[in-house]
């Protein structure tokens, strides 16, 4: 197995990309806009991936947040807030934000479990910063870590409620960054002090299944390399200080934050100590490279992987999404728009 999540081309694997995957052996796949038509076609989908490697528990994941990030949309599946809808409603009320955030996790797993789809990349630990770049804005929980913490910790409850396995993200921290990673790298210049603040929310679930990382310069950690580049960051801040011993995987190698060939980008993040190298575009000469360029996974990170994909539940019994939904939004009743 290699130490690899890939994307796909389109909405049904390829002739080149089936023989491809049974011969790299990824560890996972993860799915966008471009692989989704309806739930028929998307169930056929996963179910083939699973087929092709025989693993009931593939991971098999999905950006699937609610508000601006939502590969799954209307009108085949429902329409999911954004995080800061229960921001806003932990102003008001603390508990029914955080039971809100539960209800709305478990709709999306439910939806998820239905499509065949293992992990979501939800929720964001992100800590809001005043001035920071957009990218974050609305996704975010908040900015108070202990808030933060509590509605990321219901959605991972939530997820789980259905079966599915949550992200947290963006690890060590994304909160402060001035420009999208998307297009450009951030670089952040807090002090140790001020970033335990960002890494707060991240200490308090450390014992989160998965996690991915920050493609952000901390000058005061590692003046020189992104997290997802760094050893410094990932053996010292993530693991040791934060205290996370999840899977752990890049954001994704295709961001313009990063510079330099995507097959090198792969060899590095696994290099810097990530379980994981996420390459999500789906373009088979980069697949190729990477293959080529990644060792075996190792013992410790198949290890974390296993752990982390046994909590999926494929045969939890599913409420009617209905429910939920209302549930859910009988609780946002006071902030609704």
């Amino acid at each position: 197995m290699k130490p690899v999540i890939f994307g796909l081309a389109g909405p049904a694997i390829t002739d080149d990309e089936r023989a491809f995957f049974i011969e790299a052996q990824p560890a996972g796949y993860i799915l966008f806009k471009r692989n989704i038509v309806d739930p028929v076609q998307l169930r056929a989908l996963t179910d083939d991936l699973r087929s092709l490697h025989g693993r009931d528990d593939l991971l098999i994941m999905i950006d699937q947040e609610g508000g601006r990030v939502m590969r799954m949309q209307p009108p085949h599946w429902p329409d999911f807030p954004a995080g800061a809808v229960f921001d806003r409603l932990y102003d008001v009320a603390p508990s029914s934000a955080i039971a809100a955030a539960r209800a709305n996790a478990h709709a999306i797993a439910v939806t998820l479990a239905q499509a065949g789809i293992t992990v979501d990349a939800l929720p964001l630990l992100d800590v809001r910063q005043e001035g920071a770049s957009n990218i974050m804005g609305d996704r975010t929980l908040g900015a108070e870590p202990m808030r933060v913490a509590a509605l990321g910790r219901a959605m991972l409850e939530g997820l789980a409620d259905g079966g599915v396995v949550g992200i947290v993200k963006h690890i060590p921290g994304h909160g402060r960054a001035l420009v999208d990673s998307h297009l450009e790298l951030p670089v952040v210049p807090a002090d140790v002090s001020a970033l335990e603040t960002d890494i707060a929310p991240f200490r308090t679930l450390r014992d989160a299944p998965i996690g991915m990382t920050a493609h952000v310069v901390y000058t005061a950690w590692d003046a020189e390399r992104p997290g997802s580049l760094s050893p410094t960051v990932i053996g010292e801040i993530i693991r040791q200080r934060i205290g996370f011993d999840g899977l752990l995987m890049s954001d994704d190698l295709d961001m313009k934050a990063l510079k330099g060939a995507i097959p090198d980008l792969a060899a590095g993040v696994v290099a810097a100590g990530c379980d994981l190298a996420l390459n999500c575009f789906g373009n088979m000469e980069d697949m190729v490279g990477i293959a080529n360029a990644l060792p075996d996974i190792s013992d410790v990170s198949r290890a974390r992987l296993d752990r982390a994909m046994a909590s999926v539940n494929r045969a939890v019994d599913l409420p009617p999404l209905a429910e939920l939904l209302a549930t859910r939004d009988a609780l946002l009743e006071p902030v609704a728009a």
